[in-house]
């Protein structure tokens, strides 16, 4: 543990660096990004008299009492959100969490007098720990809906929800229409697309943890469309992917809002009128213009029924005079199978840019969780093992129970159980901080295999060395500690290592409980650079960071079995050594 200690002050003082992409997608496009009314959005648009959960009025914003608004941590808003969804939720190449969502919530935080925190997790975990209390708003441009509503409560609407239907360049598929049975239609899990997709199309979707994986899925032609909220699919696709946008959709009855505890009600109220104070100030018109200027359908605006009406530049004359200006509305003509190969694995100027970052932010934190892991593993693993082999049932059954439990259940859902059950009754110790919680849950998961590689160990010995332990005096358990353990350590210890290498990569699934900016490993920094960059060069080398560390284990692996095998090679200047007979001679 004291090597746990020695490495969590250690990263504490590394600077993140500043990794600057050539192309960051996490960054406000500006008026020139402006589009107009989508195509099918007024067909689809329901009657603005459905909306039933806009508030009338809210309450004036100085009758707030911050006091009263129950949050995590005093005087600070604690904010679940995503990094991998540009323009509206990301990290962009500062490491900072922003998008059109968090830069508003900023706004809000200011007008309310309260400090910000934001936190990364996956969306498929966001709103059961909004609900657990572990985040006290979630931000991931969350559409509403019936569902969802009786896990968590909903502000007012801040964004309009419609999704759009992206597909290969020369699809057949013209619209949403067109979908049907036996097509691989791509959504992410959880999100208000797949309940769309499977309960309004009746359609079976194939479903991905997020969205640059179902894109890059669909650039490949692995699906054949995908179903996405608007502000990704225009903030993903690119002027020469191999992908369009070709129809729209919309509800006003589930509209974008932030999602907060449902017995929160005041900080429900309170976001509510700061929300209200920014639209009233210009500020929610001047974020909507930098981040996704687009032109609002008819009969929507944000905030509550009482709110003004924001005033937007006329974003149809502006995409208007964008597509005269450039002579094709289509934008560039799409690349080369080549050129798309080499902008997703070969750009090495992201190389250039994502090693600083995978160096100093993701390599330290990989290397604390499986090492601090890794000590929980071996010494919980020991106890399992030694009360597995145990002549009393109340050690044996126990460490079976254990053992069936955490080795049958799937890694990630240990994460999450811990993480959302266990973190709010330790928070106080904790610091509501899921980090530690990921080191435990990695370890427990570990202390399962490392318990029954120590069993078989242990049980491997043969039983005249206990026999001749007990034949000289030393006590059962003096025997097992002194003469047993050892010998069955030492044959297991190529298992031991593989089983490290395995905790080595599974250390990336602790993302799921949520990490501030400076806490996330390998494989998180490597994606959140690919979401800013939309190529997978930063993923590769995330991947060559991970090849750096397994590759000489898996050789030092296979060195230590070999040498346990034959033995150590006397030397030639050292005398064999008699056996007692032949001294007798």
């Amino acid at each position: 543990m004291l090597v746990c200690a020695l490495l969590l002050a250690a990263t504490a003082v590394l600077p993140v660096p500043a990794a600057r992409a050539t192309v960051d997608q996490c960054s406000p496009p500006g008026i020139a990004a402006a589009s107009p009314l989508p195509t099918n959005f007024a067909a689809a648009a329901t009657g603005p008299g459905e909306d039933r959960y806009t508030t009338e009025t809210v309450r004036p914003l100085d009758s707030i009492d911050i006091d009263a608004l129950g949050l995590i941590v005093p005087g600070t808003l604690t904010v679940g959100t995503l990094s991998d969804a540009p323009p509206s939720i990301c990290i962009n190449s500062e490491g900072v969490f922003t998008g059109f969502d968090n830069e508003l919530l900023r706004a809000i935080a200011d007008k309310l007098g309260l400090r910000i925190n934001f936190v990364g997790t996956e969306f498929s975990g966001l709103l059961a720990q909004v609900a657990a209390r572990r985040f006290d708003v979630g931000s991931s441009s969350i559409t509403t809906t019936e569902a969802r509503r009786r896990t968590v409560g909903f502000t007012n609407g801040y964004d309009f929800g419609y999704f759009s239907l992206v597909v290969p360049t020369g699809s057949p598929i013209t619209g949403f229409s067109d979908l049907r049975p036996g097509q691989r239609i791509g959504v992410v899990q959880g999100t208000v697309q797949e309940s769309y997709v499977v309960d309004t199309l009746g359609l079976r979707p194939v479903i991905y943890p997020d969205y640059n994986t179902v894109y890059a899925s669909l650039k490949s032609r692995q699906i054949d469309a995908w179903v996405a909220p608007s502000q990704q699919a225009a903030g993903t696709v690119q002027p020469g992917d191999p992908a369009e946008i070709i129809e729209n959709t919309f509800s006003l009855d589930n509209f974008v809002a932030w999602a907060v505890a449902k017995e929160n009600q005041p900080l429900i109220d309170a976001l509510n009128s700061g929300l209200d104070a920014i639209i009233a100030d210009g500020t929610w018109a001047r974020l909507y213009t930098e981040w996704v200027p687009r032109a609002l359908p008819p009969g929507w605006k944000p905030g509550s029924k009482s709110a003004p009406m924001p005033q937007l530049p006329d974003f149809n004359a502006i995409a208007a005079e964008h597509a005269a200006e450039t002579g094709s509305p289509g934008g560039s003509a799409p690349k080369s199978t080549l050129a798309q190969l080499k902008d997703s694995f070969l750009d090495w100027e992201l190389y250039r840019q994502a090693i600083p970052a995978l160096l100093t932010t993701g390599l330290p934190n990989t290397l604390i969780l499986t090492v601090c892991a890794a000590v929980i593993g071996l010494v919980l693993g020991m106890v399992l093992a030694v009360a597995g082999i145990s002549r009393h049932r109340w050690l044996r059954w126990p460490a079976r129970v254990y053992t069936d439990i955490f080795r049958g259940l799937p890694e990630v859902v240990i994460i999450l159980l811990i993480g959302l059950g266990v973190g709010p009754v330790v928070g106080g110790l904790t610091g509501n901080n899921p980090y530690p919680l990921g080191i435990a849950a990695l370890g427990l998961m570990a202390a399962a295999y490392i318990g029954e590689i120590f069993r078989s160990g242990i049980q491997s010995v043969e039983p005249g060395q206990l026999e001749a332990a007990r034949a000289l005096g030393f006590s059962y358990s003096a025997s097992m500690r002194l003469v047993v353990v050892p010998q069955g350590v030492r044959r297991v210890l190529p298992a031991l290592m593989n089983q490290f290498i395995s905790l080595l990569k599974a250390s990336s699934l602790v993302y799921f409980l949520g990490l501030v900016a400076d806490q996330r490993e390998l494989f998180q920094v490597g994606r959140d650079l690919n979401a800013q960059t939309g190529s997978l060069s930063p993923l590769v080398a995330a991947g060559l960071f991970y090849l750096m560390l397994t590759v000489p284990l898996t050789h030092l692996v296979n060195y230590i079995d070999a040498r346990l095998r034959r033995g150590r090679r006397p030397a030639e200047d050292e005398p064999l050594t008699l056996s007692t007979a032949q001294e007798m001679i």
